[in-house]
């Protein structure tokens, strides 16, 4: 399975601080991008053998005048830590 890219292309956003001043559609694109990244990523890991527990838009990144969401990934166990650096390497 690709992993899209979190980059709004048509806008240019690559960063947070790129988020800043680009308004309400703009903020709902990020959202919905965001969450079909954590779907993808989910179920990418799941093809490899891996679950992320606390795989999930990060709510903190949210809380801001214009969100522009970040993923985090969250804590796992050494075991998941290991499995998920073999199969990136």
């Amino acid at each position: 399975m690709e992993m899209k890219s979190v980059k709004l292309k048509s806008e240019g956003i690559s960063t947070m601080a790129d988020c800043e001043g680009h308004g309400v559609r703009h903020s709902t694109r990020c959202v919905e991008e965001a969450e079909e990244t954590v779907k993808e990523l989910r179920e990418a890991l799941a093809n490899a053998g891996i679950k992320l527990p606390t795989l999930r838009i990060d709510p903190a990144s949210l809380a801001r005048e214009t969100p522009c969401p970040l993923i985090e990934l969250g804590r796992c166990s050494v075991e998941t830590a290991a499995r998920l650096a073999a199969v990136i390497r």
